[in-house]
């Protein structure tokens, strides 16, 4: 969760640092700092606050040097402090390292370390690695950080440099990533590509228990056995200007008017002109599906979200048993995985580390896993048997907007495809439903296009501290996903209900002026949620509404409604795609006119790498 940049080259480092975090500032973060090697001299400043706070200590105390590491914390052990902040110094002072994950047994090593004369300086449990590597170095820094690890219990990244080697840097990595940057006279380490894309487009990945020793002219990967390990390029299609606002005020708000290109490049090339589905990275064929017999579906947060609309695709087009857990339950709940179980995993960042455990139970029990991503060579593409990328472009704000819609989109492909397989799904069937996908992104847009009107009712409504959203079948997904929006950028109390389970109880919550989100673009549960929307309306609820246009002759009381919008008319399983832009845009204006920093809303962080 937290970020992590290191350089080695001819340029000076603490600039290149800097920005590198600024980059990262997207995935949450508490305090900030740097630690550069200056005349044989390795100097740090940290700050707790945000990087400019940092960059407040620098304005002063700059650090000359052409090797350094640098970092942003999300606090896990240790309250958000100065003291607290990373890179961390060895006793000596002559090694200093950046850390990202968890260290489970922290306090078992500190004890140890502490009989054995060790001081600390902080309450993190980072602090216990630079002193082990103290403890096991012997003038080569390599095998000290890979002797180190041997002793750690958790997940790490970790970057480290020595005073006593000024020409190389050591990283490390376990359930935690970590690309090395290819550049021409220089290198770069980083937890994510966009902290360094303005350098370079070329990386390695660096699997679990592997090493890399890094000069500004050579990168070597090695194994636990300090055996050399071969490894292909990546190489990253989009550029630096792809992770700028552009004018912006926020990320999200970009990342939200980039939908409708996100899901043309989610689906281009994935349907032929019969309407046909071509995946081209997953290979089940029809005697694989005849081997499955259910589907689970494991995420976190939106993607889980996005995964309860997949559910319905699967289950209404192939016919399949479908299960959908959360992953941080999955994972402690003892599932039932065999080898005719299917696993499809979704995941934006592929870093996830509850979901990344799930793939592990499911494969130790001979599971298939497809996996649907946003991030070539993430972790989660590599352990997966089968991988489809959303191709939604860097998604920096840490409220996933672009990332759910073509996350959908891609359910929708693989449901259509396993249909096709089990000869469930008619040409005719296919054709229609293949062209409404193409054509989704002018639903998108016509929601953007009302953006202006929904600024201006939000901002009229800014004050309500309750928000309630309902609706049936996709409708009622659709409201989970975004309620779970209003709460992580505006904070503003919002809970979503199926419309049919008002009665059971929730209707208590509803009094006068109360404001009801309502989603209804499912035409077989029409009339029972304009039922549901009356039940609010009589006890003085003021109704929201989103629904299509075709049902506008169906739908009594307009003009009592507090606010309508209108999407054009669609088949109803495309109507999530389009629907859901509006509680997106109703959230972030929401945000605004509270006064929230919206691509960074508080305790969160973009990619959840720890439990």
């Amino acid at each position: 969760m937290c970020g992590i940049v290191g350089y080695i080259g001819d340029k000076q480092a603490q600039n290149i640092l800097v920005d590198g975090l600024k980059r990262l500032e997207y995935r949450g973060y508490d305090s900030s700092g740097v630690a550069v090697l200056d005349n044989n001299q390795i100097e740090i400043a940290k700050k707790k606050g945000k990087i400019k706070d940092l960059e407040g200590v620098l304005v002063n105390n700059e650090i000359n040097g052409t090797i350094g590491i640098g970092h942003t914390r999300w606090a896990t052990h240790g309250e958000p402090s100065d003291r607290n902040a990373h890179p961390h110094f060895s006793m000596d002072e002559k090694i200093a390292i950046v850390h990202n994950g968890i260290i489970e047994n922290y306090n078992e090593l500190r004890e140890e370390l502490k009989s054995e004369g060790y001081k600390f300086n902080s309450d993190t449990d980072t602090e216990v690695i630079v002193h082990l590597v103290e403890k096991y170095y012997d003038g080569d820094l390599l095998k000290a950080v890979n002797r180190a690890t041997k002793d750690l219990v958790g997940s790490y990244s970790i970057g480290a440099i020595s005073s006593d080697e000024p020409d190389r840097l050591i990283a490390a990595r376990y359930s935690s990533p970590l690309v090395i940057g290819i550049g021409e006279g220089e290198n770069f380490i980083a937890s994510d590509i966009p902290a360094v894309l303005e350098h370079t487009k070329n990386y390695y990945i660096l699997e679990d228990h592997e090493l890399a020793e890094i000069t500004k002219n050579d990168i070597k990967i090695y194994n636990q056995d300090l055996e050399p390990v071969e490894r292909e390029i990546t190489h990253v299609t989009w550029d630096a200007k792809d992770a700028q606002k552009d004018g912006y005020p926020f990320f999200m708000l970009k990342e939200i008017n980039e939908q409708p290109r996100a899901l043309q490049d989610a689906i281009r090339g994935r349907i032929k002109e019969n309407g046909d589905i071509k995946l081209d990275d997953v290979v089940i064929t029809k005697e694989d599906l005849d081997k499955i017999d259910h589907i689970q579906i494991v995420a976190c947060g939106t993607a889980y979200n996005a995964g309860l609309i997949g559910k319905k695709y699967i289950e209404k087009y192939a016919r399949i048993p479908i299960e959908i857990e959360t992953a941080s339950e999955y994972r402690y709940k003892n599932p039932i995985v065999t080898e005719n179980t299917l696993l499809i995993v979704l995941s934006q960042s592929g870093e996830t580390a509850d979901t990344l455990a799930a793939i592990d139970i499911a494969k130790k029990n001979g599971a298939r896993v497809l996996a649907i991503t946003n991030v070539i060579g993430s972790s989660i593409a590599r352990q997966s048997n089968d991988v489809i990328y959303t191709n939604a472009g860097p998604e920096i704000a840490v409220a996933s907007t672009k990332a759910y819609v073509t996350q959908v989109a891609c359910m929708m492909l693989v449901a259509l495809h396993l249909g096709r397989l089990k000869g469930l799904v008619s040409d005719e069937k296919l054709k229609k439903l293949t062209t409404e996908l193409k054509q989704a992104s002018d639903h998108i847009q016509k929601a953007l296009d009302d953006s202006e009107e929904l600024e201006e009712y939000v901002t009229a409504n800014k004050d309500h501290e309750d928000l309630y959203l309902i609706g049936r079948g996709h409708d009622y997904n659709t409201a989970i996903e975004g309620s779970l929006k209003i709460k992580e950028i505006s904070y503003v109390h919002s809970e979503s209900f199926s419309a049919g389970e008002l009665k059971h109880g929730p209707i208590a919550l509803i009094e006068d002026g109360t404001i009801v989100l309502a989603v209804a673009t499912q035409e077989d549960v029409l009339e029972k949620v304009m039922s549901n929307i009356e039940e609010v309306r009589t006890r003085g609820g003021k109704v929201f509404l989103v629904t299509q246009e075709k049902f506008k002759d169906r739908i009594a009381d307009l003009d009592k409604m507090d606010k309508v919008f209108f999407l054009p008319d669609m088949d109803d399983d495309i109507a999530p795609l389009a629907s859901v832009v509006y509680l997106q845009l109703f959230a972030y204006f929401l945000a605004v006119a509270n006064g929230r920093n919206v691509d960074q809303p508080r305790n969160l962080a973009k990619a959840v790498t720890v439990e």
